[in-house]
């Protein structure tokens, strides 16, 4: 057969590369071979050839899975903060045989203790390590639920519009001294667990960064969200006997001064002598509270020896 003949509408028809017995005149737009009905895969421009097809796959970038948050990616200490209590909870579960998820079994209070829960006989008798690891307990599943939503929301706000390093403070120093309240007002065989108190501060810092701009609309408008939170979280721990508001409130007022402290205040050339020193100042008052405490228990009753 001449080329005459195997013309056909100007097509030169010729043999699928893959199956020799079957004449086309579609070639793969990648490789350029004959392919037939059988080996056609539509492409962005014409057809590919199964090969072609396979190779480009192989070689396409790979697809990544994103998480989608909320508000936006949290910085990176409010991101291991996060991870840290998640971890201390998988630990918790683990030690308490899975009561930790439902707050209650006879194994519970035994393992938070051991753990470092913030229990005041055991702080007296020198414990004081208790008024930072209870920062990264929790009792139940709810109760970190709510905790680490809560982290993430005002570490996101905070550690943005602070930075790291005096976020870590204002984190550190209103949790401790939220432990502290907790250790000088509450009853001492209780057992004291969260990250509540360290929140609150965060809570009372964010007050005290929108009430400086509080004649900016956005700036006022957080200001009230901020106030209405509070009054809603006091309210429940008034209300609720098993929520520490010792905690919260110092964790709140401590959250406030912090706050303003880490802004500074005066020239600008002092303003970070000041923060710092304005931190030490606070965490120098908690441990006078401490000492104050302990001395006031250790008065009262006397000395346990702790398993």
């Amino acid at each position: 057969m001449d080329d005459e003949q195997q013309r056909t509408h100007g097509l030169l028809f010729e043999t699928c590369y893959r199956h020799p017995s079957v004449s086309t005149g579609v070639h793969c737009t990648r490789c350029g071979r004959p392919i037939c009905p059988d080996c056609m895969h539509p492409a962005a421009v014409g057809y590919q050839c199964p090969e072609c097809l396979h190779e480009g796959a192989r070689s396409a970038p790979r697809r990544r899975i994103r998480v989608q948050f909320y508000l936006g990616r949290p910085g990176s200490v409010t991101t291991t903060l996060l991870l840290t209590n998640l971890f201390m909870f998988v630990v918790e579960v683990a030690l308490s045989h899975g009561e930790a998820l439902s707050g209650s079994g006879p194994h519970l209070d035994q393992t938070l203790f051991n753990l470092g829960a913030m229990q005041p006989y055991a702080i007296a008798h020198g414990q004081y390590w208790r008024l930072f690891s209870a920062m990264f307990l929790h009792a139940n599943l709810l109760h970190i639920g709510f905790n680490m939503y809560a982290l993430y929301l005002f570490g996101y706000l905070i550690e943005g519009a602070f930075g790291k390093a005096r976020f870590i403070g204002i984190y550190f120093v209103t949790g401790f001294l939220a432990s502290v309240t907790s250790y000088a007002f509450s009853d001492p065989r209780s057992l004291g667990v969260g990250a509540s108190g360290a929140i609150f501060g965060l809570l009372g810092s964010w007050v005290a960064f929108n009430y400086r701009r509080r004649g900016s609309p956005p700036a006022a408008f957080q200001l009230r969200w901020a106030i209405m939170l509070i009054a809603i979280n006091l309210f429940l721990g008034f209300t609720i006997a098993s929520i520490d508001n010792f905690a919260h409130i110092g964790g709140l007022i401590s959250g406030a001064i912090a706050g303003w402290l880490v802004e500074g205040f005066g020239a600008r050339s002092r303003r970070a002598v000041l923060a710092v020193g304005g931190l030490a100042a606070m965490t120098i008052i908690g441990g006078i509270l401490t000492a104050e405490r302990t001395s006031a228990l250790l008065a009262q009753i006397p000395r346990l020896i702790l398993r």
